[in-house]
C-alpha cells in the first residue's frame, strides 16, 4: 500500500500513452495565486526576524504588494501572451481586493476555490468549521464571479484527514494538493474520487525565489529546463505530461522579474509540444480521452 490510503501507486510508465490537442506532448497551466493575508495573522515572510514582530508591518506589506501592485503586471504579462490563467482565490478577496476579482473576470480566467484567507488552515479546524469554511469561500466566489469552482487548492497545501471527503459532497472535482505525479491521478473520497492536478512545489516561486533565491535568471532557466525534460519525458514513452506554474503577485510579480518570467512563458507558450491550458481544459481533456 501507498503512504496515503486514498490513491494507488501507479509508475507513470505504466501509463496509457495518450497525447494532449494537437499532438502535444506537454499541458502547461500557469497558476496567479489570489490572496488576502488578514493584517496581524501569520503570512509568508521575507524577512524572519521581523515575522516575530507585533505588529510585523514589514512582511505584512511586502505581501500587501501583491494586490496592489504586482498583480497588475501579472495581468499585463499573461495578456500579452494570450497564456490561459487558472487562480487560486482566497474569497476574502472578493471584498478586499474587488476589482482584482472583476479584472480576472474580464480576461477569462479559471478561478479555483483557496480557503477564505491565506492564514487560516484547514487542519486546524473541527468538521463543521471545516464544512462551514469550504461552503463559504465556494459560495462567495460563485457569487462574484458567476462562477463555482471546480477546483480546489488548500492554503498552504494543507488538509485535514476529511478535507477531500468534504471538498467531493461541495461539488468540487480537481484537487491541486497532492503533489506527487506529472499526470492526474483519481483519489478516493465518500461518495467518489476527486482527480489530483499536478501542481508544483519545485517550481513554485516560494520556493524558488524566496527561499532558493534563485537570480531572475536563473528561475526563467528553472522554468525552461523542466518544460524541455517533460517533452523528452513525453516524447521517450509516448506519455503526455503536465506542467504547473504556481505565481504569487508579491514575488513573481515584483518588477526585476518580469523580464524573465516573461521569456520562460513565451518560450513554452512558443513551442509546438506545449498545449497552454487551465485546469479545467486539462481535467476534461484528460477524461475525455480515457487516459486514465
Amino acid at each position: 500500500m501507498t503512504g496515503s490510503p486514498r490513491y494507488a501507486y501507479r509508475p507513470i510508465v505504466d501509463h496509457p500513452k495518450f497525447r494532449w490537442p494537437g499532438g502535444a506532448g506537454v499541458a502547461v497551466w500557469v497558476i496567479t495565486n489570489v490572496e488576502h493575508y488578514p493584517f496581524g495573522h501569520p503570512g509568508i515572510p521575507v524577512n524572519e526576524r521581523s515575522a516575530a514582530a507585533d505588529p510585523d508591518v514589514l512582511n505584512h506589506s511586502w505581501r500587501d504588494y501583491g494586490p496592489r501592485v504586482g498583480m497588475w503586471r501579472l495581468f499585463d504579462c499573461l495578456g500579452e501572451l494570450g497564456v490561459p490563467v487558472s487562480a487560486t482565490l482566497n474569497s476574502e478577496v472578493c471584498d478586499e481586493y474587488p476589482q482584482l476579482v472583476e479584472e480576472g473576470c474580464r480576461r477569462g480566467w479559471e478561478w479555483i476555490g483557496h480557503g477564505t484567507n491565506n492564514s487560516v488552515r484547514l487542519s486546524g479546524l473541527t468538521e463543521d468549521e471545516e464544512h462551514e469554511l469550504v461552503h463559504t469561500a465556494l459560495d462567495r466566489i460563485a457569487s462574484a464571479t458567476g462562477q463555482r469552482p471546480m477546483g480546489w487548492l488548500g492554503p498552504g497545501l494543507v488538509e485535514s484527514h476529511r478535507t477531500p471527503d468534504i471538498l467531493r459532497a461541495a461539488g468540487i472535482e480537481y484537487l491541486c494538493d497532492w503533489v506527487a505525479d506529472d499526470l492526474p491521478f483519481p483519489l478516493a473520497a465518500e461518495g467518489g474520487e476527486l482527480l489530483c492536478l499536478p501542481y508544483s512545489i519545485e517550481l513554485n516561486d516560494t520556493e524558488l525565489l524566496l527561499r532558493q533565491h534563485l537570480t531572475g535568471e536563473q528561475y526563467r532557466q528553472r522554468l525552461v529546463d523542466q518544460f524541455e525534460q517533460l517533452c523528452r519525458d513525453a516524447d521517450a514513452h509516448g506519455i503526455g505530461r503536465v506542467m504547473a506554474i504556481p505565481l504569487h503577485p508579491f514575488l513573481a510579480g515584483q518588477a526585476h522579474r518580469m523580464r524573465y518570467l516573461h521569456d520562460a512563458l513565451n518560450h513554452i507558450a512558443s513551442s509546438n509540444a506545449s498545449w497552454m491550458a487551465s485546469g479545467t481544459d486539462i481535467v476534461e481533456q484528460y477524461r475525455a480521452l480515457g487516459a486514465m
